[in-house]
């Protein structure tokens, strides 16, 4: 089931290592800022054999503004219907409007 969740709600995960963040956006898009710790996977190579190690933590799918995760999700779902996985509402755009930080 695609579960969505906010800037701040993923802030406490990632500060608690209780979630792992897949950016799907493309290359140049991650070279001009990302999330510390996402791991960068461009929606056009989704899929779950290509996800990093997330066990016993949250996986949240991101994007620029929540659409192409939101595609991710429904991909990996396809894939493994029991999977829960998150969408990050607003994408980086949401994250960055939280005044959360970026990293290149």
């Amino acid at each position: 089931m695609m579960k969505v969740t906010n800037a701040a709600e993923l802030k406490q995960w990632l500060d608690a290592g209780e979630a792992v963040v897949v950016d799907v956006r493309e290359d140049s898009e991650w070279a001009e800022g990302h999330i510390a710790g996402a791991v960068h996977i461009p929606l056009a190579t989704v899929k779950f054999d290509a996800l990093p190690v997330f066990a016993g933590k949250k996986l949240v799918m991101q994007c620029r503004s929540g659409g192409r995760s939101g595609k991710a999700c429904q991909i990996l779902q396809q894939q493994k219907p029991d999977l829960d996985v998150y969408n990050l509402a607003g994408g980086i755009m949401g994250w960055q409007q939280a005044g959360l930080p970026v990293t290149v």
